[in-house]
């Protein structure tokens, strides 16, 4: 089975010619016959076929089937009102047109011609089987016209099968459009195998059916395999093209050329990539027309910039755009949309003064008053940043007097004083006031050299009346600590602006908290009534403030502060903080803290030193610069003791505080239950008056220890003696003094220091061989030591002293070359002691350099090795006369070793 040759010749290539001769014979004939072929069987309401009314009378108002088995709908589609079975081949019915108007009328005649039988062939008997031979059973497309005007039922295909020629075969179709939705668009000649199409179809809907043909004999056998047929509905241009509903596009201003816009997008529901929907767009108007600004591209839709626009000359566009298809050809559909280009701002305007110059006028000392408002232009868009004002003093502010702000209702600048101005100190300013945008302008080429808009404003300033003026509001004076009562003082001194002096003002203290002063009212000088202390509790960071209010003579009046500033002075020794408790089974020791009240460069450091004979039962040792750590020696009781401890600042300012020591059985303080009220040992010396027999007794005893000590030395003359020490209770040794020039190294074994035991016969200090002559030079004096004696060379004088000279050619020496002790105490003692006030005097110590130093070379050519300047001539030489120096030698060790 499969279609005609003639009709799939006519399907493939005769359709539209033919079709369009079927119609034009049809509107020919429209007004007498229509021939319609239509099934056997017609269900109700189907649609039988079409009939062009119009054609055959336009007016009809009137239309009536002669037949009520039909029914006719205005655009002349015929239904039937009820299943019908056509017993004939032919049947006829008319329709009635009428105008009831022009009282005409028309009738058309038309005929349904049912498919003609056909006898059945059996097959016979002999025939056992069916005999297939080869025949044509293939699928050949075939196409229905989109919104097809008919007639119908319309023949689109037939398909046949080569079995018909010896059996009787019935066809058949199945699929949409037959059986499934759309039920009844196609229907088959079951002798023939003419397919039909019974009625238009929109190829938006429904663009092709996909229907199955079949071939049976009368009992059913299928002789053929099912025959696939594809029925596509080609596309008719009926559908026009539609827009999206985008219609608004924003553009900023002076935006360059060919800057994109927007873009317009329109569909279109016939056949994609056909004539049909190839569209073209087109922008017919621009409001306003002049100048063009925008321009479309005829195949994308986007909207582009062919003229920078300006906001300021047209905020807004309005555009009418087509879209056609069929390659937008005159004869295509098409459809238009209205859109809205915005454009949007920018800082392209300067703003401007209104006026090129303002004046005002004020009364001087008012402050926070508003003088003058200044209104501008700007033609960027109102209330945005690009015209929103901000207003700038260029000129004339230097002291800060003025500040000028901006009115966020009116955009106005408002100038206002915010601090006084003086009359007498200038009567007009003149001020150069500039306006900027708070966003930053517009760096577009058609904007280059705008500068900033300025304007003058001169402020006349009106003379008033003043009160006095404490200027400046706070005065600092220097002053001495310690300065007694009744010293007079500079005070604060107000002025009347009017006169530019202080006459006629009277002053009074409002505050003095420690009352150290009074006031002289005419004048407003100070006189102290008390001593100035700068440690007192009213004294901040040195400083002493006292409110002085001036007065003129109505009573108008300033207020002022008067600053003393105390220098302080070294009149506050260092004390001790508190007393301590040392318990002998915890640290056993404590650690005692000083402070002085005056101020840091009279503080600390401290010297902590014990003072008489307290170092025979304590330990005293610096700990820091305001502490220091205080021990008890062995075999002192537990008790409460009265420790004197002399403690000096930096400047050597100090005196004995007893400390209360509590040396207690216990590991912590807390734990010590020792009787709070026991009385306290005083461990210095006791003060003793003594007789006229007692102090002869003293003197005839210092004789005797004198001629016994001459004895000995005579005695000691004679031969070599062992070197001794005396006993150094404070633990002091001899400090090794210092050359300048450099000699051979000093190691151990040329040096042995004498330790701290009760032993005190030592070996003097062994320096080795050094050979040469060395000279110790240190601040203005020099000491050298020579074969012949001891020198003592000043630079301020000049000359160079020795023993020899000192007490004469050979004077003093013994057998040996020996010097008397007297000689040696004669020339050394007040050398000691000047060296000795000098290291207590000088804060830099620099003196005490001049023993504090080591060993050099100091050269050659001298047969007595160089030593220091209290060591003897020869390592065999005693030195028994350091038994008797006084105590100002113990101050030097003690100088020597602290600092």
């Amino acid at each position: 089975m499969a279609p005609t040759p003639g009709g799939a010749l006519r399907s493939i290539l005769c359709r539209h010619l033919l079709l369009s001769l079927l119609v034009l014979c049809f509107f020919c004939d429209a007004c007498k016959k229509v021939a319609l072929k239509v099934p056997s069987h017609l269900k109700a309401d189907t649609l039988v076929g079409r009939v062009n009314l119009e054609e055959c009378f336009k007016s009809a108002d009137l239309i009536i089937s002669s037949d009520p088995d039909f029914r006719i709908l205005e655009d002349g589609s015929v239904y039937t009102t009820k299943n019908i079975k056509l017993s004939s081949e032919k049947r006829i019915f008319s329709i009635l047109l009428s105008d009831s108007q022009k009282k005409e009328e028309k009738n058309i005649e038309i005929s349904l011609l049912a498919p003609e039988k056909k006898m059945p062939m059996k097959r016979h008997s002999k025939d056992k089987g069916l005999k297939r031979t080869k025949r044509r059973w293939a699928p050949i497309p075939c196409s229905i016209m989109e919104n097809s005007l008919g007639p119908f039922p319309q023949q689109i295909q037939q398909i046949q099968s080569d079995s018909a020629q010896n059996y009787t075969i019935y066809y058949s179709i199945s699929g949409p459009g037959v059986d499934k939705e759309p039920f009844n668009l196609f229907y088959i000649d079951r002798d023939r195998g003419d397919i039909f199409c019974t009625r238009a179809v929109d190829r938006e809907t429904y663009d092709s059916f996909q229907i199955t043909g079949y071939a049976t004999t009368p009992d059913g056998y299928s002789t053929d395999l099912p025959l696939p047929l594809l029925i596509k509905v080609e596309d008719d241009n009926d559908n026009p093209p539609v827009f999206e509903n985008i219609v608004t596009f924003t553009v900023i201003e002076n935006c360059r050329v060919g800057t994109p816009v927007g873009k317009v997008v329109a569909t279109d529901r016939d056949e994609p990539d056909t004539l049909h929907t190839n569209l073209r767009y087109t922008i017919l108007k621009q409001i306003p027309e002049h100048p063009k600004h925008f321009a479309i591209h005829p195949e994308t839709g986007v909207i582009s910039a062919i003229l920078p626009p300006d906001r300021e000359a047209c905020p807004s566009y309005a555009m009418i755009v087509e879209a056609r298809d069929m390659a937008g050809q005159s004869f295509g559909l098409s459809a238009t949309t209205t859109l809205t280009i915005h454009i949007q701002d920018e800082n392209d305007n300067a703003p401007s003064f209104k006026k090129t110059s303002y004046v005002t006028e004020v009364e001087e000392n008012r402050i926070n008053v508003e003088i003058l408002r200044m209104d501008i232009e700007d033609k960027d868009l109102p209330n945005t940043p690009h015209s929103r004002a901000k207003y700038i003093i260029l000129r004339g502010n230097e002291n800060g007097q003025f500040k000028i702000t901006t009115d966020p209702k009116t955009n106005s600048g408002v100038l206002c004083v915010v601090k006084p101005l003086d009359y007498e100190a200038n009567h007009q300013v003149i001020l150069q006031v500039g306006v900027v945008n708070d966003s930053e302008f517009s760096k577009g080429t058609n904007n280059r050299g705008v500068t900033t808009c300025t304007t003058v404003v001169t402020v006349n300033v009106k003379n008033a009346d003043e009160g006095p003026e404490c200027q400046p509001p706070v005065t600092v004076i220097e002053s001495q600590d310690g300065m007694p009562a009744g010293k007079e003082i500079l005070g604060y001194k107000a002025r009347d602006p009017e006169t530019s002096n202080s006459e006629g003002l009277t002053y009074k203290m409002l505050q003095d908290e420690d009352h150290w002063f009074e006031m002289d009212k005419n004048t407003g000088n100070l006189k102290t009534t008390k001593t100035l202390d700068r440690e007192s509790e009213f004294v901040k960071n040195n400083q002493y403030n006292i409110t002085v209010l001036a007065v003129d003579k109505i009573g108008r009046s300033c207020t002022g502060t008067l600053v003393i500033r105390l220098e302080d002075i070294n009149d506050h020794p260092p004390v001790i903080k508190e007393n301590v408790t040392i318990c002998r089974h915890g640290d056993e020791s404590a650690v005692i803290e000083a402070f002085d009240r005056d101020g840091p460069t009279n503080g600390p450091p401290f010297d902590f030193q014990l003072d008489n004979l307290a170092s025979r039962h304590w330990i005293l040792r610096r700990k820091s610069g305001t502490t220091a750590i205080i021990q008890p020696q062995e075999g002192l009781k537990s008790d409460y003791y009265s420790v004197p401890i002399r403690i000096n600042d930096r400047h050597g300012n100090g005196q004995v505080t007893h400390l209360k020591v509590r040396l207690c059985d216990c590991t912590l303080p807390s734990d010590c239950k020792m009787n709070p009220h026991s009385q306290v040992r005083d461990i210095s010396p006791p003060n003793i008056h003594l007789g006229r027999w007692a102090i002869l007794s003293m003197v005839l005893g210092s004789a005797m220890l004198l001629c016994s000590l001459f004895a000995c030395f005579c005695v000691t003359t004679q031969k070599p003696v062992q070197k001794c020490f005396p006993e150094d209770i404070a633990q002091q040794n001899l400090i090794v003094s210092n050359t300048e020039a450099p000699g051979e190294e000093v190691t151990e074994a040329n040096i042995r220091l004498p330790t701290q035991t009760t032993n005190i016969c030592e070996p003097i200090i062994s320096v080795g061989t050094l050979g040469g002559q060395g000279t110790k030079t240190g601040g203005q004096q020099s000491f050298e030591m020579v074969k012949g004696g001891y020198t003592l060379e000043s630079t301020k004088s000049g000359g160079h002293q020795t023993l020899e000279s000192y007490k004469g050619s050979g004077q003093g020496l013994g057998d040996n070359g020996r010097y008397a002790y007297t000689d040696w105490h004669s020339f050394t003692q007040p050398r000691l002691g000047e060296k000795v006030y000098l290291c207590g005097q000088d804060e830099e110590h620099k003196h005490s350099k001049d023993y504090v130093l080591s060993y050099n070379y100091e050269g050659k050519g001298s047969v007595a090795g160089s030593v220091g300047c209290c060591s003897d001539r020869q390592d065999e030489e005693g030195l028994e006369f350091l038994d008797h120096l006084e105590p100002k030698f113990r101050t030097l060790a003690k100088t020597c070793i602290n600092k």
